[in-house]
């Protein structure tokens, strides 16, 4: 029987958010003076070949760029100075990206929640070598979604995002009829939330949680408001701090989409919680003439003490503000419904696993990009418990899969998470089950550039 290579260098990880970040809590709220407009990434360019390939031209480079502090500082980014274009590409279409590293030292792209075979995910065991070109192709499977692309060599990877390589990468679904806000830019927004720590030498300092925000690489941003409801893509795109987003005036506002895609519903919240790497799609309404701000609020990091003041737990930040002009253009209301998810049955699966995160390690073992510790059958749904058994924060990523939250700690799971998922956070002491289903893709062997 075919089977496909669940690696946990490839096909799932666990980033631990450890507490040893600057002392004492950082609030930022009042404090910030927006002074610059948000930068929008631009959509990246594309070919069409005869064949019907989209292609896409990344190059990863260094570059230096003043944020608005007085220093100059040196950067990494695709195609430019830092962070990378957006990609846009639609359900059923086939794509290939020609990756060129140009930073000096071996690096990868990973497309983060993207269904794709493992040759082509650009895990730890796919680094670009300087100077040389991967060209991952594939065809789009999956409904419309909001994901990512970043680098993820093992033992760097923090490293590199920090310095400013990621992107967006927005896949569009032509059978899907339901209208939301969709022009880009204008009332459909990138929003890439990164925290970081300015250095006086000119260097980003690389350590857990930083006490600057970016948005989209812009220090201090505000946004342009021209319609009367605006859908912004939230990424929480930092490598060790977790969010809860929501707007300083404590208006309510409609999700209508999470890590793979639209829920089968909008609801409305006023709080949407985000750990590195997950996504969140929100439309918020807007009355003319009306200024507020996309704010992080403390977050419930579920944490100890220690590990709530030194990891991020007590910090709140101004994100984003957002200016609306006096006239505001119509945009789409939001449908009650959005789409169709097909529940995935856990009696029905093949088999049922543990993983237990604690620091570095998953079930006890450190990372061994040459250890294979798992092997799923492809066509087969399983159950996977996942189990912070220690005080630090963690957060837990698969590849290639989106799955379905079934419980935290024997619960039913909030709004937030009843969607498509490819990313949760796992509180201290607490266990998620999630249902999973594998299909398409085999691994025959060993996945390396």
């Amino acid at each position: 029987m075919a089977t496909r290579r669940a690696l946990l260098a490839g096909i799932l990880g666990a980033a631990t958010l450890t507490a040893t970040a600057a002392c004492g809590s950082v609030d930022t709220v009042g404090e910030v003076d927006f002074a610059r407009p948000l930068l929008v990434p631009p959509l990246a360019q594309s070919t069409v070949d005869p064949d019907g390939t989209r292609v896409f031209d990344l190059v990863a480079q260094k570059g230096s760029r003043d944020f608005g502090t007085g220093d100059q500082m040196s950067t990494w980014g695709y195609n430019g100075d830092y962070l990378g274009p957006t990609l846009r590409a639609r359900k059923g279409e086939r794509v290939r990206v020609n990756v060129v590293n140009m930073v000096g030292e071996n690096t990868s792209v990973h497309w983060h929640g993207m269904h794709l075979p493992a040759r082509m995910d650009g895990g730890p065991h796919q680094e670009v070598r300087p100077g040389a070109t991967w060209s991952p192709t594939w065809t789009v499977d999956q409904p419309a979604a909001t994901l990512w692309y970043h680098p993820h060599p093992h033992g760097a990877t923090e490293e590199h995002v920090t310095r400013g390589l990621a992107g967006m990468f927005i896949v569009d679904d032509k059978d899907n009829d339901v209208r939301l806000p969709e022009t880009y830019g204008v009332d459909d927004v990138p929003v890439i939330v990164q925290d970081r720590s300015f250095g006086g030498d000119g260097q980003f300092d690389v350590r857990d949680r930083g006490d600057t925000l970016l948005v989209n690489g812009t220090l201090a941003p505000y946004f342009d408001v021209t319609t009367d409801k605006v859908r912004l893509r939230l990424l929480n795109a930092s490598t060790a701090r977790v969010y809860d987003f929501g707007l300083s005036d404590d208006r309510s506002f409609a999700m209508v989409g999470s890590d793979g895609g639209l829920l089968e519903q909008p609801f409305a919240t006023k709080r949407i919680r985000l750990s590195p790497g997950e996504r969140a799609e929100i439309v918020v309404a807007f009355r003319p003439g009306e200024t507020t701000v996309l704010r992080s609020f403390s977050p419930d990091l579920g944490a100890n003490l220690f590990a709530d003041v030194f990891g991020g737990g007590r910090d709140q930040f101004d994100v984003l503000e957002l200016r609306t002009a006096t006239r505001l253009a119509p945009s789409p209301d939001v449908p009650a419904r959005l789409a169709t998810i097909d529940r995935l049955d856990p009696a029905g699966a093949a088999r049922h696993r543990t993983f237990r995160l604690s620091g570095t390690d998953i079930n006890g073992d450190e990372m061994d990009l040459n250890r294979i510790d798992q092997v799923v059958t492809v066509d087969t749904t399983e159950v996977w418990e996942v189990s912070n058994q220690d005080g630090q924060i963690h957060s837990f990523h698969v590849h290639d899969v989106q799955f379905q939250v079934w419980s935290v700690d024997g619960r039913e799971p909030d709004a937030s998470l009843r969607g498509w998922k490819d990313t949760i956070f796992v509180k201290p002491n607490t266990t998620a089950r999630i249902v999973l289903r594998f299909a398409d893709h085999t691994d025959p062997g060993r996945t390396r550039g």
